[in-house]
C-alpha cells in the first residue's frame, strides 16, 4: 500500500524513489512488524492472563517444565496478524504471490488458534483431533496449490523439482503428483515446527533463521540478472515475498523479547502452526523444497525423533530410543539446561543455513 501512495510522487521528492527498491521494503516491513509486537505484546499478554489463556504442560513432560504451567499462550494470535498487516503495508498490490502466501500464514493460524482455544475452554493439553487438524492443513493447503497453478509466472515451474547443488538435475512428475508433494511439503513443515515449540525461544530463533534464508532466495530468484548468474530458477515477481519475511523476521524478534527464558508467553499452535506452513509455502514459490530439509533440519530431527519413539516404542512394546521426545526433551533429561539446549540448537540452526546458503555457489 506504501508502494502506491509515496513511489508516485518520486517526481516531487526523490526520496520516495527508494520505495521501488523491494531491499527497503524489506527493511520497512521488518522494523514495522518488530517495533509493533514489541509495544503492543505486554497489553496483549495482560489481555490472555485476563482470559485465562494459559499454557497447560503435559503430565508426562519433563519436570522442569512444570513451573511454566499458567504461562499465557497464543502469542502467535498478536504477532502473524502483525506480520500480515506489515507485509501489506509495504507490498505492492499487483502482485499475486503476496495474497496467496497471506492465505496460507492466515488460515494456518486459524487451524493453530481453534487447537488453542479447544485446548483452553476443556483446560487440557487436547485440542483438535488428529482428523480435524490434517483435514483443515490438506484443504488450505490444497487453495494455495490451485491458486499458484494457475499464476502464470509460475506454472513452467510447477512441475519441477529443481535438485539443490547442481544446475542441471530437474525432476519433472505428473502435475497430480506435484499437489502431492506440495501438501506434504506444506503440512510437513508446519507440524515440523509446531514439535520445536517446546523450548523458550526454540521455535522462534530457528523459524527466523530459515525466513532470513529464504528471504533471501527469493529476493535472488525474482531478480533475473541474479538468478541466471547463479544458476537458480528464475521466477518472475516472486521476489516480493521478501518482504513477507522480512515482516515475519521482525515479528519475531518482538516475540523473543517476550519469549526468551523464562518466557513470559508462548507462540501457541497459532504461530507455530501458521510459521511452517508460510515458510513451507516459500520454499516451494522460490522452487527450493528439497533445500528446505537442510534450512529446517532441526525441525526435521524433531520430527523424526518423534515418528521413531512412537514406532519403536510400539514395535518393542515399551521401550524407548530417547528419554523423552521431542529431541530437545531428551537433552534436557541427558543433563542439559534449557538454555544450553536453545543456543546449541540455535548454532545448529544457523550452521545449517550457511550450507543452505552455500548451494547459490556450489553447483
Amino acid at each position: 500500500m506504501l508502494y502506491e501512495i509515496f513511489f508516485p510522487l518520486k517526481e516531487f521528492f526523490f526520496g520516495f524513489n527508494l520505495f521501488r527498491y523491494i531491499t527497503f521494503r524489506t527493511l520497512g516491513a521488518m522494523f514495522t512488524s518488530f517495533l509493533l509486537v514489541l509495544i503492543l505484546m505486554p497489553y496483549f499478554i495482560k489481555f490472555m492472563k485476563e482470559k485465562q489463556f494459559r499454557q497447560n504442560e503435559r503430565e508426562f513432560g519433563p519436570s522442569s517444565h512444570l513451573s511454566k504451567q499458567g504461562t499465557p499462550t497464543m502469542g502467535g494470535a498478536l504477532f502473524i496478524p502483525v506480520a500480515a498487516l506489515s507485509s501489506l503495508l509495504w507490498c505492492r498490490f499487483n502482485n499475486l504471490y503476496v495474497p496467496l502466501t497471506l492465505f496460507v500464514m492466515l488460515s494456518f493460524a486459524f487451524i493453530g488458534f481453534l487447537d488453542d482455544y479447544l485446548k483452553k475452554i476443556r483446560k487440557s493439553h487436547n485440542g483438535l483431533s488428529m482428523i480435524q487438524k490434517y483435514s483443515l492443513q490438506f484443504a488450505f493447503s490444497l487453495i494455495f496449490i490451485i491458486g499458484i497453478y494457475f499464476l502464470p509466472g509460475f506454472k513452467e515451474h510447477f512441475t519441477k523439482i529443481y535438485v539443490p547443488y547442481t544446475n542441471e538435475l530437474v525432476l519433472t512428475l505428473p502435475p497430480l503428483i506435484m499437489f502431492i508433494f506440495y501438501i506434504l511439503v506444506i503440512s510437513g513443515a508446519s507440524n515440523g515446527v509446531n514439535l520445536t515449540d517446546g523450548i523458550d525461544g526454540l521455535a522462534t530463533g530457528l523459524s527466523s533463521i530459515a525466513f532470513a534464508v529464504y528471504g533471501v532466495f527469493a529476493y535472488l530468484a525474482g531478480n533475473i540478472i541474479i538468478a541466471n548468474y547463479l544458476l537458480i530458477p528464475y521466477i518472475d515477481k516472486v521476489g516480493e515475498i521478501t518482504i513477507i519475511a522480512g515482516s515475519i523476521v521482525g515479528a519475531l524478534g518482538g516475540f523473543l523479547w517476550y519469549n526468551a527464558h523464562p518466557a513470559q508467553i508462548f507462540m501457541g499452535d497459532t504461530g507455530a502452526l501458521s510459521l511452517g506452513a508460510t515458510l513451507g509455502a516459500m520454499a516451494i514459490l522460490v522452487k527450493q523444497e528439497l533445500l528446505l530439509v537442510i534450512v529446517g533440519l532441526v525441525f526435521v530431527l524433531e520430527t523424526l525423533s518423534v515418528a521413531l519413539q512412537i514406532i519403536y516404542f510400539k514395535i518393542t512394546k515399551g521401550k524407548r530410543i530417547f528419554k523423552m521426545a521431542p529431541l530437545h526433551h531428551h537433552f534436557e533429561l541427558s543433563g542439559w539446561s534449557e538454555t544450553q539446549v536453545l543456543i546449541r540448537f540455535w548454532i545448529m540452526g544457523i550452521t545449517f543455513a550457511m550450507i543452505a546458503l552455500a548451494s547459490l555457489k556450489i553447483r
